[in-house]
């Protein structure tokens, strides 16, 4: 610094020292004008480096989740073997003696109905009696459900099958 060739500030009880620029040689407008534009020329690589840079990132993540050759083998010959297992499954039930016949069909059906016809009308029996209690009940429904031991559909989420 006493030399010259380095500059000292001091800020505080902090000095700071840097390069004297004063004994460095000042370029020409022409030598500015040509290092701006070996800037751009470079940034202008650079951009285009980047580009490509990530199209190559975004192909090998997509090769890097694809499955190998070996990999799509072995989907394959499960794939083929649950088809032939289906296929066999598909044929034995096709050949069953055993099908159910119009007439049981039917029946099942209208006993569905029936039981289904039954729980409607008992669930309604059941929500009209349990209001009629809780008029005058000071608690909530739900306390009162808690004291009794009273489960509805809702908490075991069984509903309804559709009226068909």
């Amino acid at each position: 610094a006493q030399q010259g060739h380095i500059r000292e500030k001091a800020y505080g009880k902090q000095k700071i020292y840097f390069a004297n620029q004063e004994q460095l040689p000042a370029a020409s407008e022409a030598e500015l004008r040509s290092l701006d534009g070996e800037i751009t020329t470079r940034a202008a690589e650079v951009q285009a480096l980047q580009q490509s840079c990530r199209q190559l990132e975004a192909e090998l993540k997509d090769l890097n989740s694809s499955m190998t050759t070996s990999e799509m083998a072995k989907e394959l010959e499960e794939l083929r073997r649950e088809c032939t297992s289906y296929s066999e499954k598909l044929e034995r039930m096709k050949s069953a003696s055993n099908h159910v016949t119009p007439e049981e069909k039917e029946k099942v059906c209208s006993e569905q109905k029936l039981y289904c016809k039954e729980w409607r009308r008992r669930k309604r029996m059941a929500t009209e009696l349990l209001d009629a209690i809780l008029e005058g009940y000071p608690k909530s429904k739900k306390q009162f459900f808690e004291e009794v031991g009273i489960e509805t559909d809702e908490d075991h989420q069984v509903t309804l099958p559709a009226a068909v």
